[in-house]
């Protein structure tokens, strides 16, 4: 090691000036780190004060806005009062202003424009009447007195009634609106809507494009109620830019922005000029987020997702940071945020913190100099001495006599020898390095080679000109092509022609971008498809040229297969394979959708299997769904390709049938489905048959709406199964009714129920023999006080379906057993009959119901005779056995009322602890006409008694129907012979009546 001169005094290596900074660094660093905390403290403080600032300049902010805005909505209001008034309630016609004539215009529309050209009026041609055409008159003549002074504060003022009405000033809207156009779409009709704004405030709307007007607007909307019912709104719309001039103006401290509850802003000081301009379709929402920095962005969705009333938060923007409190307007649900930079608020602090670093920096330079100077005339004199000999020693001067050894920083002569040993040994050192370097370079490239070659993915190397060069073995086994097909291939020849589409895109990205990223199918020899995550990129040399590329391809069959996989699961019902409900909407959707537009209609099918509840219950839950899963393959197999069959859930299933316009060819399919549906189907070593009932709906025709559609069908399937199912039925506008009917009964059964409109009569039970009564069956009569007596069989199943039969049947429960008691105390003891619902079956309070009935009566609990039908038995049958045995404990006894209707299980049967079997009415009937039902009946009564059970007989009207039953030991019975259900006041008489009859 040799030096060409020696280091200079002031040289940048001198250990003085190294110490000499050193030190001052230390002093620096240490005088720095108390200033940072000392201004760091202060710093926080005054951002504080800052926040407090502009907390007071935001409230003002808003104060001064919601006097705007509530000054707008008094007015508003007290417009829609005025029309109210003179449109409505006074209902004047100005006979003095002359009419202006209407125009009726080939589009389907009637147009009026006033003469003065404040207003104009629209109406389709289909709702107009003599009441409409004095409405176009009066409004217009309404308008000219008020439009003036209502554009004075907004930009227009309209009224729309519920039937497409529009009187709206200045006239551009109702001079060029479509003739369809329907209001009830628009978003400045539906805020103020009964089902949207019960409370009938006047509500603004969320910003939108006019495209009338060709503006971003919001609209103040006041509802119009005329006696009570909903037919209107009057409305103003307020331009955006025009609103936020409302605002203060931004100053150079302090700025503003606007947004609303969906996140999007409204003004911001960057951003109002591209916020107004932006043009858009009617009723589209204002979409800002795009165009908003990132940050203060995201500042805004988290306001608006927690919803916070006043806030203090920063923000960056252009790089910069600004402080900002963000209050809410609650009339709107818009947000306005005041803000400053906060460079500005810490400007005073910034240069304060500039010349404390001058101050420490000339410190710390003043303090080098000085140690310098010390160091140099104490130490450095005899370093340089030593430095002269070892540089001396360098060159070859190997006598050169070295400073004597003194114990200080520097050393001895030795260690100047030392040095030159080391210095060789370095050079030696070097060397060795950079042979081992160059090495270890070798096999690096040996084994990316290898690891290229040995890759699991495919790699393919191709020139600048695109032309393959390599290809590993993956590739070759992933296609099944040999090496010699791929080399001089184009590059993107790997990629099937199955994404030919796709070739022309992915060529312009690599040739623009020299990059190419993404998923495709991948050439193979037998045609298979080969799902590859595909990278194509380039390799560059040292002067940044591409003289290559590399493409990489990852197979990702099997990610592809799962994803096919999901979307079986997401789409298709796991059991039977057949659409599920998600993809049935999908599908319906697209439907209505092509039925819009025309020359498209469509048929659907909403239908369950009958009596599937009592199949499951009975054979098991696996067998209702090998049931469900070949009915599914049944339907699959007669229906057509582009047919979508959907099982919605449980036994409920639809079909959409495309193309189908004409009811026949509806009708036709539905009996396809139910004869297909009826073939018996062999669940294990059972053999069922069940059937459809169907309800169909044609579309376009029955509704333009999807869930109007779906709600359509319902209602006609339902009618199919009231018509005594295995049939199916077309809807109807009476279905509509019938539904409203419902729903009128369920209302006035609930006020029945609390009004006590109920009356329990008494059919009697009597021994054919001796023509005595032995009991009365409660029967329930519903008495309306404008409807009069409305049938058990409209409102029993009603009651059931709401849960108030539980209400009502312990109403009855109690009436009949005092009634029973009142006969008891008059001598005529007899049993009492009284039906229980399913629901009241299962109720857990029943035991100890009846057992305070039984003792707050006083009845005799064996004249209490409960009677339970087949169906309510045979769900669980082990819990219904409990049930009755604790009934039982009661000292009641149990009937099963309309026996042989129902599915049950005779050895289930001889388990019940029940008493008496009703043979139901629908065997009797027909006696002795029909030999079945004679046989029926016969075997019923013999079983019974084999059980030791007793037998009443319903529904007896005829002598040949009593010497039957009479023959057959069946001597108690009830029905028109003897007497119908008669009132309580009734009951005397019946008993005169049975006297006479046997004498």
């Amino acid at each position: 090691m040799g030096y060409s001169q020696l280091p200079s005094r002031f040289g940048i290596h001198s250990l003085s000036i190294k110490l000499s900074i050193l030190i001052s660094a230390i002093c620096l660093i240490a005088g720095i780190s108390a200033a940072v905390f000392m201004l760091k403290s202060e710093r926080k403080q005054l951002i504080f004060e800052e926040h407090d600032a502009l907390k007071h300049s935001s409230e003002s902010f808003i104060n001064q806005f919601n006097r705007v805005i509530h000054n707008k909505e008094a007015i508003a209001q007290k417009a829609n009062q005025v029309v109210k008034k003179q449109l409505f309630d006074l209902g004047l016609t100005n006979a003095e202003i002359p009419v202006t004539p209407l125009s009726f215009v080939d589009d389907g529309s009637v147009r009026s424009a006033a003469p003065d050209g404040l207003s104009a009026a629209f109406l389709p041609q289909t709702v107009f009447n003599e009441q409409y055409q004095n409405l176009f008159h009066n409004s217009e003549v309404l308008w000219q007195q008020i439009s003036p002074t209502l554009t004075e504060e907004f930009f227009n003022f309209y009224f729309i009634s519920t039937n497409n009405f529009i009187r709206i000033s200045p006239p551009n809207w109702a001079l060029q609106v479509e003739a369809e156009h329907q209001f009830s779409d628009d978003i400045f009709f539906t805020v103020a809507s009964s089902e949207n704004n019960p409370s009938r405030d006047a509500v603004w709307t969320p910003v939108y494009y006019d495209d009338i007007w060709h503006k971003w607007v919001t609209s103040l909307i006041v509802p119009l109620y005329v006696k009570g019912e909903f037919i209107g709104v009057t409305g103003s719309d307020l331009e955006l830019s025009n609103l936020i001039k409302n605002f203060p103006l931004s100053d150079r401290e302090q700025q503003f922005f606007v947004f609303d509850e969906r996140g999007e802003v409204l003004a911001h000081p960057k951003l109002n000029h591209q916020i107004f301009q932006q043009e858009g379709k009617m009723n589209e929402l204002l979409e800002t987020s795009s165009q908003i920095a990132e940050e203060l962005n995201g500042l805004i969705k988290s306001v608006v997702a927690m919803d916070f009333k006043d806030l203090s938060d920063d923000f960056i923007e252009d790089g910069e940071v600004h402080l900002v409190n963000i209050r809410k307007i609650e009339s709107l649900s818009w947000y306005v945020g005041v803000y400053k930079k906060r460079s500005r608020a810490l400007s005073a602090l910034d240069e304060l913190e500039i010349k404390f670093f001058g101050l420490f920096i000339l410190y710390a330079v003043l303090v080098a100099l000085l140690l310098h100077q010390a160091l140099f005339q104490l130490v450095l004199k005899r370093i340089y001495t030593l430095v002269q000999s070892v540089s001396s020693f360098g060159k070859g001067q190997f006598n050169t006599q070295f400073p004597a050894v003194n114990k200080d920083e520097i050393g001895s002569l030795n260690s100047a020898f030392q040095v030159m040993a080391l210095d060789i040994n370095k050079l030696v050192d070097g060397l060795n390095q950079r042979i081992e370097e160059k090495e270890q370079a070798e096999k690096a490239a040996n084994r990316l080679s290898k690891a290229v070659e040995f890759s699991g993915s495919g790699v393919v190397i191709a020139n600048a000109n695109f032309e393959i060069e390599y290809v590993n073995p993956k590739l070759i086994e992933m296609s099944g092509f040999a090496k010699e097909d791929f080399l001089g291939s184009p590059l993107l020849s790997i990629i099937s022609n199955d994404m030919q589409i796709l070739l022309d895109d992915i060529d312009m990205d690599i040739r623009s971008r020299h990059h190419w990223r993404g998923d495709t199918v991948l050439k193979s020899i037998d045609d298979q498809p080969i799902w590859v995550s595909l990278s194509v990129s380039p390799i560059r040399e040292a002067d940044n040229s591409i003289s290559s590329y590399v493409a990489s391809a990852q197979d990702i069959s099997f990610v592809k297969e799962s994803q096919r996989k999901m979307e079986q699961l997401a789409y298709f019902d796991t059991l039977t394979g057949l659409a599920n409900r998600a993809f049935f909407r999908m599908q319906l959707r697209k439907s209505m959708a092509l039925a819009e537009r025309g020359h498209y209609a469509f048929a659907l099918f909403y239908f369950d299997l009958d009596e599937f509840k009592r199949i499951n219950d009975t054979l098991g839950h696996d067998a209702g769904d090998q049931l469900l899963l070949q009915v599914a393959n049944r339907l699959k197999q007669r229906l057509r390709a582009e047919d979508t069959v959907a099982r919605l859930g449980g036994d409920e299933f639809a079909v959409l049938l495309s193309g189908i316009d004409d009811k026949h060819k509806a009708a036709e399919v539905a009996m396809t489905i139910q004869e297909t549906i009826c073939q018996p189907i062999k669940l294990g070593s059972n053999e069922v048959i069940i059937s459809a009932s169907i309800g169909i709906t044609m579309a376009p025709d029955d509704s333009p709406e999807e869930d109007q559609l779906l709600k359509h069908a319902d209602l006609a399937m339902y009618e199919a199964k009231a018509k005594g199912r295995n049939t199916y039925h077309f809807y109807n506008q009476e279905l509509n009714a019938a539904a409203k009917e419902r729903l009128m009964i369920e209302n006035e059964l609930r006020i029945a129920i609390k009004e006590q409109q109920f009356e329990l009569f008494y059919q009697p039970q009597v021994d054919c023999q001796t023509l005595e009564v032995v009991g009365f069956e409660a029967l329930i009569r519903w008495f309306h006080p404008t409807q009069g007596m409305i049938s058990p069989v409209k409102f029993i199943p009603i009651a059931e379906s709401t849960g108030l039969i539980v209400e009502l049947g312990e109403w009855v429960l109690w009436e009949a057993c005092r009634f029973a008691k009142r006969l008891d105390e008059q001598g005529k003891g007899n049993n009492i009959s009284i039906n229980l619902s399913a629901r009241q079956f299962k109720d857990s309070n029943l035991k100890a119901l009846l057992s305070s009935i039984i003792i707050k009566t006083g009845i005799n609990p064996r004249s209490l005779h409960l009677e339970l039908t087949e169906s309510m038995l045979m769900g669980d049958v082990e819990i219904a056995i409990n049930q009755l045995h604790e009934l039982k404990m009661l000292g009641v006894s149990l009937s099963i009322d309309d026996f042989g209707t129902g599915y049950s299980s005779l050895s289930y049967l001889k388990r019940f602890p029940v008493d008496i079997l009703k043979v139901d009415r629908s065997f009797v009937k027909d006696i002795p006409q029909d030999s079945n039902d004679m046989e029926i009946t016969a075997a019923i009564i013999a079983m019974a008694q084999k059980l030791n059970l007793n037998v009443v007989a319903e529904g007896v009207e005829t002598i040949e129907q009593i010497e039957f039953l009479k023959n057959n030991n069946c001597f108690i019975v009830q029905g028109y012979f003897f007497s119908p259900p008669l009132a309580e006041g009734d009951v005397a008489g019946l008993y005169q009546q049975l006297a006479l009859k046997k004498h």
